[in-house]
């Protein structure tokens, strides 16, 4: 494969990522409305973890191939994405509000599932117990977000994601098409990914770089852009806490929900993924804390430090 060839590829598995992420939300969060979900808890789970889907299948391929780099690189260049080039790019474009419950409560989860993958990755891999740990703490995230969702129904109806509104438009709709759209977004997401790891390991091999550098920035990039659509539609239509908590909750479900079935699928070697760059990944998170707490919007000026330091970063991993 050429460098053309593999970069084609990439392309391609990039677009593919982006169209079965879109039908995966847009299908499963109509289905869990449909059985009586409030939109909150769909705005929560389904489409936090709709857009997380794409990490989750590239690292899932990536460790049954035995490339431990690229799983574990993906999930980390991800969530460094979307804290500086993804929130970055969002307050730069609009300012948004902060939410009092995302700087007391998902902060602080995000912080601690990032410090509890740098412990699990001391000695150098992602073991099956380990795993089981971060999914096990993805059900209690998922469980105490639905409890609390409850008494936040009435706000959440107000400042929903686009693809929970137009779900909601279309609730009454046929059955079996929404049963489609999980299916064919599952199916596009699957073929997708084996496109885009294709490229990226092809591409590492032309370039003469590690497969964990390119996961860190050419596949993480690729993985996050339904986190950037989404969060950047939210900022621009006004829903500032809708915009942070999707980047925020995405980053959570990246440790939790992906590396998690991908370590109880294959045990993984953190190759190339070195305590530098997961210490890069913490201190992003700090920062943007640090953000968040000083006032009650976010600042332009904010997110352009976290523009210049996600460029920093591409620089320094490049």
């Amino acid at each position: 494969m050429t460098l053309i060839q593999s970069l084609l590829s990439m392309g391609g598995g990039v677009l593919l990522l982006l169209a079965g992420a879109e039908a995966l939300v847009r299908g499963a969060s109509a289905l869990a409305l449909r059985v009586g979900i409030t939109p909150l808890v769909v705005g929560l789970t389904v489409v936090a973890i709709g857009t997380s889907s794409p990490e989750l299948v590239v690292s899932v391929q990536a460790a049954l191939a035995g490339q431990g780099g690229v799983a574990i690189g993906n999930v980390v260049g991800s969530n460094v994405a979307n804290l500086g080039l993804i929130v970055g790019i969002a307050t730069v474009l609009s300012p948004m509000a902060v939410a009092p419950k995302l700087v007391r409560h998902d902060m602080p989860v995000m912080l601690g599932a990032m410090v509890a993958l740098v412990a699990f990755l001391a000695d150098g891999s992602l073991a099956r117990w380990e795993g089981a740990l971060l999914l096990l703490g993805a059900v209690v995230y998922t469980v105490d977000g639905i409890r609390s969702s409850r008494r936040e129904v009435r706000e959440a109806r107000e400042a929903l994601l686009p693809e929970v509104q137009e779900a909601m438009a279309e609730v009454h709709n046929g059955f079996k098409r929404h049963v489609m759209f999980v299916v064919g977004g599952v199916a596009l997401l699957v073929y997708g990914s084996e496109l885009l790891l294709d490229g990226a390991i092809a591409t590492a091999t032309r370039l003469g770089v590690s497969e964990a550098v390119v996961g860190l920035t050419l596949v993480a990039l690729g993985t996050s852009l339904p986190e950037l659509a989404t969060t950047i539609v939210a900022a621009r239509r006004g829903q500032g806490e809708i915009a942070l908590g999707n980047a925020v909750g995405s980053n959570i479900f990246n440790v939790f929900s992906v590396l998690g079935p991908a370590a109880l699928v294959r045990p993984i070697q953190s190759v190339g993924v070195g305590a530098e760059v997961l210490a890069v990944m913490v201190g992003f998170g700090l920062v943007t804390l640090f953000f968040l707490m000083t006032g009650e919007r976010t600042r332009r000026w904010e997110g352009g430090v976290l523009l210049a330091g996600y460029v920093a970063y591409i620089w320094w991993v490049v």
